[in-house]
Formats: structure tokens, sequence, C-alpha cells
């Protein structure tokens, strides 16, 4: 804010980019209240063509200093752009994998390149590549040595499931996780589950042959989506009717494996049948400004546990949350995808942050992580 604030002491513009939508209504607020409504522009998938329109010719005009968006917004037609900045500059969103396909990220640096700008790239765990080269002094590296408000780093427990299943708890909810939640929902504190993988099963499969249900255009397995009774491509989206009978050997030995958030939510339901839930995944914020509904419906009205995806643990600001789960923890490590152990790191220490606010005497945050693996 101070370096955006110096960008337009000298009638500079200046680009802000966030990883996520559901990001955006928060930094908007936050630059709103400093800067005002009318030097903000906000650029994201999200918009209607309409509003798409009013944002362009918005700063095209001039009259917006501050541009705040999602990784399309490096494109804003600014004018006299005097900083580029780019927050949680690890995240893997800035890449665009549908055409036109770019990094937003280089693009930012050939623009400031060509155009003598500082682009700052901020993160708590940064792109290896970013960090190595910051090492090698290619690019300058500042290093914040505090936490915001003197914030202390919560407490860590990791949890083997392995050993759960030992003492024959086959709920995908630990003991010591199970205690923790049952502890907030008595303090009135608000919790937060995470699980990188939405849906009720994440495949579909034949136990008399082994067959596995999968998407005929990407060749993946088929999700199971309870709401909807039907199996879906989380790839290209596309759906077919749930399978009773094997098409390959004719048995009803049909079962469905693996977990996802919305049999997380059916088990929490389950379990803590009077506390209240919400659940944040592409399956629950496909509609306009959903997004924004749900994170002010969990912090407003005090709902007692989110469960979602990744969007739930970026960058968020919930000062009543003292506890974060994170079931299977260890699942994107077996991602296809050469950096799955740092994009693990990533999320992991992101998740442990997500709680911001001061230490109280004698109450503690807390991330609790669930795993088979680390």
């Amino acid at each position: 804010m101070q370096l955006i604030d110096k960008a337009l002491k000298e009638n500079k513009s200046s680009i802000l980019l966030v990883p996520e939508i559901s990001l955006t209504p928060q930094t908007v607020n936050r630059f709103i209240a400093r800067f005002g409504k009318e030097k903000i522009a906000v650029l994201h998938s999200k918009l209607s063509v309409g509003e798409r329109y009013d944002q362009w010719h918005k700063i095209n005009e001039g009259k917006a200093k501050i541009i705040i968006g999602a990784r399309s917004a490096i494109f804003a037609p600014v004018k006299d752009l005097g900083i580029v900045i780019i927050d949680e500059e690890h995240d893997s969103s800035y890449k665009s994998e549908m055409s036109p396909r770019y990094d937003a990220k280089e693009v930012a640096r050939y623009i400031c390149k060509n155009g003598n700008i500082p682009l700052v790239l901020g993160s708590a765990t940064p792109d290896i590549d970013t960090y190595y080269k910051a090492k090698n002094e290619e690019i300058m590296l500042l290093e914040l040595s505090k936490r915001a408000n003197e914030a202390k780093l919560p407490d860590i427990d990791i949890i083997d499931l392995r050993l759960e299943l030992a003492k024959g708890n086959k709920s995908m909810i630990s003991t010591r996780l199970y205690e923790e939640i049952e502890k907030n929902l008595k303090e009135k504190k608000q919790t937060i589950l995470y699980l990188n993988r939405r849906g009720f099963s994440t495949f579909v499969m034949c136990r008399n042959c082994g067959y596995t249900v999968k998407c005929k255009n990407c060749n993946i397995n088929l999700t199971y989506h309870s709401n909807k009774n039907k199996l879906k491509c989380h790839y290209c989206g596309y759906e077919e009717n749930i399978v009773k009978e094997c098409p390959e050997c004719g048995s009803n030995q049909i079962r469905y494996f693996g977990t996802g958030t919305q049999k997380l939510e059916y088990e929490i339901n389950k379990i803590f049948p009077n506390a209240s839930t919400i659940r944040m995944d592409v399956d629950t914020v496909s509609k306009k400004n959903s997004h924004e509904q749900v994170l002010e419906k969990f912090k407003n009205e005090n709902i007692d546990i989110l469960i979602g995806t990744q969007m739930v643990v970026k960058g968020h600001h919930f000062p009543n949350v003292t506890l974060v789960g994170v079931i299977a923890a260890d699942g994107s490590l077996n991602i296809d995808d050469f950096r799955a152990n740092e994009r693990t790191f990533q999320i992991l220490t992101q998740v442990a942050r997500t709680s911001r606010k001061r230490k109280r005497k004698g109450k503690s945050n807390n991330t609790n992580i669930q795993s088979r693996q680390l």
C-alpha cells in the first residue's frame, strides 16, 4: 500500500495481482478504505461483460489508478504504469492453462523490463525459481523477519492415520482432530477443514475385475458428486449417470472409493450434528459473487466449520479461527507434477498461517495435519 501510495503521488498507476478471485473482495475493501472507490478498478473472470467493459474503460480513460485482479488484470490498458505487485507469487494459478496460454508473472516481467518499472513479487513460500534468482542477486531479496501484529505461528500436530486405523478408527477424522473440533465448538471458536479434493468419492471401481470409470475425453477417473448423483470429470466437465453394473464384466460389485469435500461435509454433519457448516469449492462457488458470499457468511454469521479445497486457505483473515485441520495432507505428494513436493510444502505452510491474529493468553492456534506418508 505504501508503494502504491508513492506511485499515486507521482501520478502513476499500479497493478496488484492476487491468485484467487475469492481473495479479491477483501483486498479491494482494504484498498477502498485507504484510497477511495473512484481510484480503484477490479478485473477478473467472474465479472459480467458489461462490468468488465465499464472497468476497462475506467482504466483506459485514466480514471482508475489502482488495478486489482486475478492474472488477466496484467493486460489492463494502464497508462503511466508505475509499479506491478504480484501477491502470493508462487501460486500456480498465475499460469493460464486455457487458450490463450500465458504466465502472468512472465508478462509482468516483460512489461516492467521494457518500461523500467519496479516489479514486486511477494510470498511467504516463494517459488524455488524466484528464490534462486534472489539468492543469486539476479533480483533483490527483501525479507520480513516478523509477522503482522506480532502474531505467533500455530502449534502443529502431525497425525499418522495408519496408527488411527490400527486403533480401529476408520473415519477420516482422527481422534485428536475430533477432540480439538469438539473443544472449539464448546468455546464458540471457528474451524477450517482443508481437503484438496472436491466431490463425494474420487473414483468408482468394480471390485470384481478392477475396472474404473473414466472420462471418455480425458481418460482420467470420474468423480462421484452426491448432490447431482452424477459422475463428473474435473478437467473437461463431462458428466454421466452413475454406474450400477460393470460394463466390462457385468458385475454389480461397483464401489465408490476416496474422499472429497462433499463426503467430508457429510461425515462432519454426522459426527457433529449440532455444528453449523459451510462448504467452499468449485461446485459451491460457480455463481457470480458466490466466493464473497460464502466467506462473508462464514465470518459474519459465525459458522462453526468451513470445509473446502485450497481456496479456503489462501490469504484469508478470520480472527475467530483457532483450528485448521488438513485431511489427507500427503495426497498432493502423488499428483502428476515434478514439483509435487514443493507444492505440498507451500500449501501446508500457507495453511499453518491461516489464522493471523495475535496469540491470546491461554489460547493457542492449532494446525492439525493428518497424513499417511508425511
